[in-house]
């Protein structure tokens, strides 16, 4: 006798899929571009130097690759919750969470990010799916954020891959 566990999908979440959450404001700072990138290694004083990165062609210091900004912070306003954040509220069974991979598509051909930008970030849910590993029952969530500079220009876009067991 075969036994078929029910979909976790619900339709509620099928419902939401492709429909955008909130945006968010991000800032992008010559401060937290020279952290990041002395974070993670960058030694290129474009990261680092407003004249060697204006000698190179660009606006300002330029926001090394992973630094998207910093989200403002308005201290009147209460930070937002998980479900807030991805403006979802649905319930998920399962317990554990893994991150599953997270990549980034930038689009320099629009504009690389600098010092002095506003990034809008807006995030979707793009797909569920389920399937059963080693550890039993698992729902991976696909989603996509994209980063619009205060030109209205698309200038990166994430891929996010969320594993739930």
């Amino acid at each position: 006798m075969t036994t078929t566990n029910p979909s976790v999908i619900t339709d509620e979440m099928r419902a939401i899929v492709g429909v955008e959450g909130a945006p968010a404001t991000l800032e992008v700072e010559r401060t937290n571009c020279r952290m990041f990138a002395r974070s993670v290694g960058h030694a290129d004083p474009i990261f680092y130097d407003v004249d060697a990165a204006k000698a190179a062609g660009y606006r300002d210091i330029v926001a090394s690759p992973g630094f998207l900004g910093t989200p403002i912070f308005n201290p009147n306003r209460p930070p937002a919750g998980p479900a807030e954040m991805s403006g979802r509220g649905y319930s998920i069974p399962y317990k554990r969470v893994l991150n599953g991979g997270t990549e980034y598509e930038y689009f320099p051909e629009n504009d690389v990010i600098c010092a002095g930008d506003t990034i809008t970030v807006r995030g979707k849910i793009a797909g569920f799916e389920e399937t059963t590993g080693s550890i039993g029952p698992m729902l991976i969530t696909k989603r996509e954020t994209t980063y619009t500079n205060q030109d209205g220009k698309v200038v990166a876009k994430m891929y996010g891959t969320t594993i739930q067991y």
